[in-house]
């Protein structure tokens, strides 16, 4: 269950206190399947796996939620060949043209007839809410899925004041001046990608690295041409990778050998304890990466209500 993706949200103390009722605000939004004229259904199903019924796992300070969704399978392409046999039916039957009113009317009664038959596919979003730290975590690198994840829990708890990231200080430049003076703060050390642009120009070349020496020659070329950091590829501790964005989204997180060795030496008896096991040391190192993320640029925790 290690998160593989991390997109960071936080909140104040006074919304970590209403955090106690999130298991009762959750049960009246669970996730149910789509009706036969919808094309989308969000809610909540259980952490634990399907055949649990609790919405929330707690661990310390730390509250699993799960997002899920289902929504229906219905491709453009299917739609739009329809849409022309009708058209081209009318044209050969009443020897005129589909104006634009028709089409848009003609193209709803496809979807009304096509919906109800679509096949649902089902997703998960794991999300992890830090109370005492203020942090919530989805594990997502997509900002939009993120905040669909956030307005499920607006609405079940009626609200949720949770911010984006407003870092202090420009991810961006910090993280080319790391990689273009070798110095990193004390236990992160570069890895091997990254994503360099030119920051004056939007439509401008884009460099991507993979399995490159970053302190390389050509990576010092393009820095010293003005192009600029815009994702990281990073190593923190020896123990955790991942690759930074200037959004401060956290994009391939992986977890070395030195951390999942300590679960084989864990003692869980159960499927639930493993589970446990797991969850406790994933955000036992990612507290402290998510604490040298703010020491490194300025990551306040909002304090209103």
């Amino acid at each position: 269950m290690f998160f593989r993706n991390l997109t960071l949200f936080r909140f104040s103390p006074a919304v970590a206190e209403n955090l106690g009722e999130l298991e009762a605000a959750l049960d009246e939004h669970r996730l149910r399947p789509c009706g036969a004229m919808e094309m989308s259904t969000h809610g909540f199903v259980s952490p634990l796996g399907p055949d649990a019924e609790a919405l929330t796992h707690g661990v310390g300070d730390s509250l699993l939620v799960t997002v899920g969704s289902e929504d229906k399978l219905l491709p453009a392409s299917v739609v739009n060949e329809e849409l022309s046999r009708k058209v081209r039916k009318v044209a050969e039957d009443e020897g005129r043209r589909v104006g634009g009113r028709e089409r848009k009317r003609l193209k709803q009664e496809i979807l009304d007839q096509l919906m109800p038959r679509a096949f649902s596919r089902p997703s998960r979003m794991q999300v992890w809410l830090q109370r005492k730290l203020g942090w919530v975590v989805f594990d997502s690198s997509s900002r939009k899925a993120a905040e669909q994840g956030l307005t499920n829990l607006r609405e079940a708890l009626g609200s949720f004041p949770a911010l984006p990231l407003a870092p202090e200080k420009s991810p961006r430049q910090i993280m080319t001046d790391w990689l273009t003076s070798g110095d990193l703060p004390a236990g992160l050390t570069l890895s091997d990608e990254c994503e360099l642009r030119d920051p004056a120009n939007a439509g401008g070349a884009v460099v991507r690295c993979r399995h490159q020496e970053l302190e390389s020659d050509e990576i010092r070329e393009h820095l010293r041409g003005g192009k600029q950091v815009f994702q990281l590829g990073l190593e923190f501790d020896e123990r955790i990778g991942f690759v930074l964005g200037e959004d401060m989204v956290i994009r391939k997180l992986k977890f070395f050998d030195v951390i999942t060795d300590e679960l084989d030496h864990a003692q869980a008896d159960s499927a639930a304890e493993e589970m446990d096991a797991r969850f406790a040391l994933m955000t036992l190192e990612l507290e402290r990466l998510l604490a040298k993320l703010d020491e490194w640029f300025g990551l306040p925790r909002p304090d209103g209500a």
